[in-house]
């Protein structure tokens, strides 16, 4: 949901929008669903809740856009985790920040930076040493292959890793938009 800026635009508006200052919020509300068997440690469901609200801010330079999008993810307890035991774990908080630039031949750079810190477990008042900490670098490029193709080049990999999974991905996709436009 948009506070602030990004108002809603035909399709002849949105030609000619020139953005300023964005401010907005989501909310993400993962339900308890898929397959959960207590007997066993790695399962498809969860058996909790979790709840991620986010808070976003756009603000237009130019042909540079900054956006920094904080959020926190918290968890209910899976009180059937494990043999019957209790899970708990601690709010994970995230930070992204994107600077993008609209190039010249009408493509668009962006490169992006994703803080994630938090998250450690609890299982039956036993604390475990699984604190999540990690920074993560991506840069995508996207450009326009006439007036219904794009094609889009992207990567990202872990810069600093404590716990959790420390990856490089890089992919290549070619998108086809429908419907009216320039």
């Amino acid at each position: 949901m948009n506070f602030y800026g990004a108002p809603a635009l035909s399709l002849e508006q949105f030609a000619h929008y020139k953005q300023d200052l964005i401010i907005g919020t989501s909310l993400q509300v993962s339900a308890p669903g898929g397959q959960y068997d207590s007997d066993k440690l790695v399962n498809i469901g969860t058996n909790r809740w979790s709840f991620k609200p986010e808070f976003g801010i756009s603000k237009a330079l130019g042909p540079l856009t900054v956006e920094l999008v904080p959020s926190v993810t918290l968890f209910t307890d899976n009180n059937d985790f494990f043999g019957g035991q209790h899970l708990a774990q601690d709010p994970l908080y995230a930070v992204q920040r994107t600077p993008r630039l609209l190039l010249r031949f009408r493509g668009l750079g962006r490169v992006e930076q994703h803080l994630l810190h938090g998250g450690r477990t609890t299982v039956n008042d036993v604390q475990n040493d699984d604190r999540q900490e990690n920074v993560r670098l991506g840069i995508t490029v996207a450009l326009p292959l006439g007036r219904h193709f794009s094609l889009r080049l992207y990567g990202s990999s872990g810069v600093y890793t404590r716990t959790g999974t420390n990856f490089d991905a890089a992919g290549l996709a070619l998108t086809y938009r429908w419907g009216g436009g320039p």
